[in-house]
């Protein structure tokens, strides 16, 4: 072995370890991306223990469409600006899921107050409808158990997106556990559209 094909050899290993160290890295960073709670893809989902803002139950059933609903699972309207900003940018993008056929509803665990003056003040299109028992988080199995009970912010989940078919079956879930990575609604728009 000449001291060109050494080079060349030792090259092309280097090459090789960083392309798998690349791989290996960027594999554990998607795997990170998504957390594997809440109910799983196929299986029926779990009723609703919500009320909406004027104290009413509601069901899944009456807040889909032809072809079902996305529940937008957030933190807070009240102290969260990341939800805040999520949730606007659902509504900007509301007509275009109701257009495929879905009802949207947001689930959090504020109060009807909190829930109906964001509504009013952001001219939110979609029911906003609160879990404050967090009966609903713990059925879907995205309770954050990093707040225990008595804690202020017992009850928050971790934010998300459950997409819900008309036969009652999740057919799409995505879970994060930071507060700052959310689900994009034109790439859920896109999955929707197929």
């Amino acid at each position: 072995m000449n001291y060109f094909t050494l080079k060349k050899s030792k090259a092309l290993g280097l090459t090789g370890l960083l392309l798998s160290l690349l791989i290996t890295a960027n594999n554990a960073f998607s795997a990170q991306e998504t957390l594997s709670v809440g109910p799983n893809v196929g299986s029926k989902a779990p009723m609703l223990s919500t009320v909406n803002v004027q104290g009413d139950s509601q069901s899944i059933k009456q807040l889909s469409g032809d072809k079902g609903l996305v529940i937008l699972f957030f933190r807070s309207a009240d102290w969260c600006p990341f939800c805040k900003k999520h949730l606007v940018e659902l509504n900007e993008q509301a007509e275009k899921f109701k257009a495929l056929g879905y009802g949207l509803a947001g689930v959090s665990y504020d109060n009807t107050e909190i829930l109906q003056n964001f509504a009013k003040q952001q001219k939110i299109s979609y029911p906003l409808l609160s879990d404050q028992k967090a009966k609903t988080v713990l059925a879907y199995g995205i309770l954050n158990t990093q707040y225990a009970i008595g804690d202020d912010n017992y009850g928050i989940p971790y934010p998300g997106v459950v997409v819900i078919n008309k036969q009652g079956k999740v057919t799409h879930k995505h879970f994060f556990e930071g507060y700052k990575k959310r689900v994009k609604f034109t790439e859920l728009h896109h999955q929707l559209s197929q």
